[in-house]
């Protein structure tokens, strides 16, 4: 049996300029970190040597590769070249669709965990890889390659997306004093409500490539994202609270599916509370708010949004791994 893991994503800056249609023309960057909420696969030899057996919201027993309804596990499932007589369960510790790149944590955990089942081993580009071209390629999913990069490195990263496709993955490297600042300062609330990625990420590529406003407000959160890496770098966490404002204004002006009133109030409500920056973690539409606060006006934040389930988090620093192996 295998156990495998790979953890969730926030991302700070430069969101949309992963996808090829931004980075094909100029290199795109984005600042993210892990988080420790994970997505799980479990793979197992099944009893019944002619089935595929499948866990997942649902349950699938399947003869060929072809009946199964799952698109990531049956593409991933062909690309390893995995015989009936398997079975893969998974589970997660956030639902899919909240802005956390949970489908991409799932593909990096599912990838590794059918590597181990075979007793070989992946490097983390490796896995990042061969998740974006499950996802991208093959299933034409209209994605960046941010959050495969982000779980199956975890930690705090600045990342680079090359016009030839390639990926720098840059470690953030911070004292253990600023980075536990860091950490305590950033609040998620889950604004309860979650969306179809497709549709906003789809809406925002077409914005892209058809107008060229847009495409220059991208290029400017880009630059934001190297401005927010070297305010970290600085220690000045009150100017990266500052600059996550600012790209959240920037980033909601791309479409109108980004935001919608409700979070509008949501984030106005924590900003008049004492949140001094935040932005919705993803594509947008939904999912999670993301704040920066300082601890001393957490509290009132809190009861501004008292309405809202937060969730509690630390960073992840070990990315995606084999949790359990026999």
């Amino acid at each position: 049996m295998i156990v495998s893991s790979a953890p969730f994503r926030v991302s700070f800056a430069g969101g949309g300029s992963d996808i090829a249609s931004y980075y094909r023309r100029q290199a795109g960057a984005v600042l993210s970190c892990a988080i420790a909420k994970y997505s799980f696969v479990i793979v197992h030899n099944y009893f019944n040597e002619n089935k595929y057996h499948l866990k997942y919201t649902r349950t699938e027993l399947a003869d060929t590769l072809e009946e199964i309804a799952h698109p990531l596990l049956r593409e991933a499932l062909r690309m390893h070249r995995v015989e009936p007589g398997i079975e893969v369960a998974s589970v997660a510790d956030i639902p899919s669709g909240t802005g956390l790149g949970s489908s991409s944590s799932f593909s990096v955990a599912l990838i590794n965990a059918l590597y181990a089942h075979r007793s070989r081993f992946a490097s983390k580009d490796q896995l990042a890889e061969e998740a974006c071209k499950l996802e991208i390629d093959i299933l034409k999913e209209p994605i960046g390659k941010q959050d495969q990069y982000a779980a199956a490195h975890g930690g705090l990263n600045f990342i680079e997306f090359n016009s030839n496709g390639g990926v720098n993955v840059q470690p953030v490297v911070l004292s253990s004093e600023k980075m536990a600042e860091l950490e305590s300062n950033i609040l998620l609330f889950f604004t309860g409500s979650q969306r179809d990625t497709r549709s906003v990420l789809s809406t925002q590529v077409q914005a892209m490539e058809t107008d060229e406003d847009k495409f220059r407000t991208v290029e400017r959160m880009v630059q934001l994202a190297y401005e927010m890496r070297d305010i970290l770098m600085s220690g000045d966490l009150g100017a990266f609270g500052e600059a996550l404002h600012r790209g959240w204004m920037m980033k909601r002006s791309l479409t109108s599916k980004i935001t919608n009133s409700a979070i509008d109030e949501f984030y106005e409500a924590a900003r008049a509370a004492g949140a001094i920056g935040g932005k919705l973690a993803g594509a947008g539409g939904g999912g999670f708010l993301v704040l920066y606060c300082p601890r001393d006006r957490q509290a009132k934040v809190r009861q501004a949004l008292s309405e809202l389930k937060e969730i509690e988090f630390r960073f992840d620093w070990s990315g995606a791994r084999i949790a359990f192996a026999q």
